[in-house]
């Protein structure tokens, strides 16, 4: 038998199976196909950027390993962009950090980029039915130190409030141009690396920041914050942190970010999902992975991520979170770093579209807190992974374990002949 013909004949029993439990899977499949993950640009060149300044490294931001065949330039990050979308299904997004722009051999700081310096990345994404999505960029800049929009020296402030001004009006042109709001994501390192007396300052400070940046209001784009627990040389004190960007965020209604690489190792983020969901207008994700701090593995099918979609499932949220990835592993071949991680947020959100919460809904409010833990426990086994292969089938892309060698094929005739 074909592996095709196995893989129908193998959803066929898988479908009968999830019904006996009151699980549409067509409606499922219906509703993963239209999850839109946005793509991480960074992955692909270790968070390089095509800048001509003299940056620095630091801010919070390291990629380790020197795997051979990163990329170098645009054509080279476009061309691995466009391989990957060939073995994930579904319609997805790109994310862009600022410094990635199409500035050519011109010096441009960034607090001078503009929209024409990404309307080649605009026309690109249109050519291949991507929407964008944008970040600003503090870190890895003379100008970044400690601190960037919560420094006490106006000039440093000033100069980063520029920039994700900028940024901001960037992500409207992006959003105007693509006729789809960008989602522009604002996160800095500012923190200390020891013991902190003037806590509260810098945090008056960030406010005051974000208050000028926001001041502009626009249509066509929509704005996220993001929290860190900590930054690497910034172990002590985090000015930007979730509690503080969770408060600014429901008291001026903005888009908290939640990266699942920046928290405690043993706090749950899924469990802020019902929470911010409740205070904030929508929710951004940064799915990562974390082993003893923010180390930007990449992500793949464990509890966290499969408890993380499973809450946004069972709140019917899919229509108010955001979906993106960031990591940036350097040790392994990059592109099929992207495709583990695309793949694995994929399943797990397929998981929790499979679960059979209208059961599990019932025993609860019944007061069966039995039958509610055994079933649980049961639709673990429930052949979800028949379903994925069928999906990956549907959208013509490597079926399991075959996208391996079509990686290795790229590597091959691509990625290894870069200097």
């Amino acid at each position: 038998m074909r592996k095709d013909e196995l893989v129908q004949k193998s959803y066929e029993i898988a479908k009968e199976r999830y019904a006996a439990v009151g699980v549409d899977v067509d409606n499922a499949l219906e509703k993963l196909q239209k999850i839109s993950i946005s793509i991480h640009c960074w992955q692909a060149d270790d968070v390089t950027g095509f800048e001509n300044l003299d940056n620095v490294g630091g801010g919070g931001i390291q990629a380790t390993g020197n795997y051979p065949g990163k990329a170098r330039n645009i054509d080279e990050i476009r061309k691995d962009i466009e391989k990957v979308l060939t073995l994930v299904g579904g319609h997805h997004r790109l994310n862009l950090h600022a410094i990635y722009g199409d500035f050519g051999d011109k010096i441009v700081d960034r607090d001078e980029i503009e929209p024409s310096h990404f309307t080649s990345w605009m026309q690109w994404a249109k050519e291949k039915g991507l929407k964008l999505d944008f970040n600003s960029t503090s870190f890895g800049h003379p100008k970044s130190g400690d601190l960037t929009l919560a420094n006490p020296d106006k000039e440093i402030r000033d100069f980063w409030i520029e920039h994700t001004r900028r940024c901001r009006l960037i992500s409207e042109e992006m959003g105007k141009y693509q006729n789809d709001p960008c989602i522009m994501n604002l996160w800095i390192h500012d923190g200390m690396k020891d013991l902190t007396v003037n806590r509260y300052e810098y945090r008056r400070i960030l406010e005051q920041s974000l208050d000028t940046i926001f001041r502009t209001e626009y249509k066509n784009m929509k704005d996220c914050i993001e929290a860190k627990l900590f930054g690497i040389a910034l172990e002590s004190y985090t000015v930007g942190s979730y509690d503080f960007y969770l408060g600014y965020g429901a008291k001026k209604q903005k888009i908290v970010t939640l990266d699942t690489g920046h928290f405690h190792l043993s706090e749950s983020v899924a469990d802020k999902i019902s929470s911010l969901l409740l205070f904030t207008p929508e929710i951004m994700l940064h799915v990562s992975r974390p082993i003893r701090w923010d180390s930007d593995h990449v992500t793949i099918l464990n509890d966290d991520v499969t408890d993380l979609a499973k809450e946004i499932v069972r709140a019917d949220a899919l229509d108010r979170v955001h979906i993106g990835l960031d990591y940036f592993d350097a040790s392994i071949n990059r592109l099929g770093a992207y495709v583990i991680g695309i793949r694995a947020t994929q399943k797990a959100f397929l998981q929790g579209l499979l679960e059979p919460v209208t059961q599990l809904r019932q025993y609860e409010n019944n007061g069966q807190y039995f039958e509610r833990l055994a079933l649980l426990e049961e639709a673990k086994g429930l052949p979800w992974n028949a379903i994925w292969d069928y999906f990956c089938l549907k959208n013509n892309i490597a079926v399991g374990e075959d996208y391996i060698t079509e990686v290795q094929q790229y590597e091959k005739e691509v990625t290894s002949k870069r200097g």
